[in-house]
């Protein structure tokens, strides 16, 4: 069941205000010209009504605050409903757009592939060929589409390892790095061809990639642009932050208005004026040693530097509250460090995933608003996020109880927004 309650903006002010959630000011007047949200479909609760007041009391539509209060938004299933990295992965496999690294090793494409990974890659894919021809070479479609999206090759092998969890995830990261050899505006391009299909698919589409059925259709959040164009009406600065490319992400971006400027996504280091297959690093990972991309801790990283303007080692640490991010959305664990920064509201879109929810819902602060995916929303997780044992993952990957700042250890939490 989907419990989505459309409540009056009014009525929902006077409810915040009768809890303290906002002043009664804030429940009876608004600044002149200050915008809110156009409409309460598909806001659960009072989720509207406390972002229309965290705009309220930030609003600045005239443009003459010196400093600008900050909104960040995840993009993949935050902004959009499924996931653009995805999307252009199969276009490239379908369309022949994947180089084979030079003498066929397949490591020199991530320093954390698996030794069983490269070979199971040099044994599917050819040689000697400018461009792969995985849009006939089912082999090789077949292994590439399952390193990138299992993590595993297709006899079951684990396909990266080395890495710090909370910092990259290689599948992210491989698909950037696949990338090598093409120009920036090239790969826009691919990009484009991508978002031109899949928001022309019927929604629920699917596409042959290799022998694979996959997702084929990709859709925007009505709910998100009209949430990002108020909060930029209101004189917020407002950022795309995403684990796709970012050359990807910007071509994406601009459906919401949001320039390429202010879209952050994994980079790749260039040569030539052509993409390499190792990443710009972040705080104290320099460029070329693939150890960081915008992923938990890498997205508090990359906003840090990118958006804060904190350069070295601090740029890894939660800055003082005056110099983050006001507001934030995201829908994953990826997305918990750059939420958890937020000082303002804290926007999660419910696909179940355990650190973000229980955090959420124990919602230690009173910051945080669980809504359901806008569109095809997840039903009820019946067992209880598992909190107090499994639902972290430290950064050599092992499973740990969700902690408070204090360091207590949260309970488990129902599911109870779907």
């Amino acid at each position: 069941m989907n419990h989505r309650l459309r409540t009056s903006a009014a009525a929902a002010a006077l409810v915040l205000a009768a809890t303290g959630l906002v002043s009664a000011g804030q429940a009876e007047a608004r600044p002149a010209g200050c915008p809110t949200l156009n409409s309460s479909d598909g806001w659960y609760g009072d989720n509207k009504a406390r972002i229309d007041a965290l705009i309220a009391d930030h609003c600045d539509d005239r443009g003459t605050r010196k400093k600008k209060p900050v909104a960040v938004f995840d993009w993949d299933n935050t902004v959009i409903k499924n996931d653009v990295g995805d999307a252009t992965f199969y276009w490239l496999l379908r369309n022949d757009r994947i180089r084979p690294p030079r003498g066929g090793d397949w490591s020199t494409t991530s320093r954390y592939l698996t030794p069983e990974a490269a070979t199971a890659l040099g044994d599917a894919c050819p040689t000697g060929v400018r461009t792969l021809p995985t849009s006939t070479d089912t082999r090789c479609a077949d292994e590439l589409l399952s390193v990138y999206g299992t993590g595993a090759t297709t006899g079951g092998k684990t396909a990266f390892a080395g890495h710090d969890h909370r910092r990259m995830e290689p599948q992210y990261a491989w698909l950037a790095q696949l990338l090598r050899g093409w120009t920036t505006r090239q790969v826009e391009s691919f990009a484009a061809a991508a978002r031109a299909e899949n928001l022309a698919a019927p929604q629920g589409a699917t596409q042959q990639v290799g022998t694979a059925r996959v997702t084929g259709w990709v859709r925007y959040y009505e709910q998100q642009r009209d949430l990002i164009g108020t909060l930029r009406r209101a004189g917020f600065d407002v950022w795309i932050v995403s684990a796709s490319p970012e050359p990807v992400v910007d071509v994406w971006a601009k459906g919401v208005g949001v320039d390429p400027s202010h879209a952050l996504g994994i980079r790749n280091t260039t040569e030539h004026g052509r993409l390499t297959a190792h990443l710009k690093g972040c705080g104290t990972v320099r460029d070329g040693e693939d150890e960081m991309i915008t992923y938990i801790d890498g997205k508090r990283c990359w906003i840090n530097q990118e958006i804060l303007g904190v350069r070295g080692p601090a740029a890894e640490r939660a800055q003082p509250a005056s110099r983050r991010q006001v507001f934030a959305a995201g829908d994953s664990d990826t997305d918990i460090s750059f939420l958890r920064d937020a000082t303002g509201l804290r926007l999660v879109l419910n696909r179940n995933k355990n650190e973000l929810m229980c955090r959420a819902y124990e919602n230690g602060d009173g910051r945080w608003l669980v809504n359901p995916m806008f569109i095809q929303p997840k039903g009820q997780k019946v067992t209880p996020y598992p909190c107090a044992t499994t639902g972290y993952t430290a950064g050599d990957g092992t499973a740990e109880p969700v902690r408070r700042p204090d360091g207590t250890v949260i309970p488990d939490q129902r599911d109870t927004v779907f």
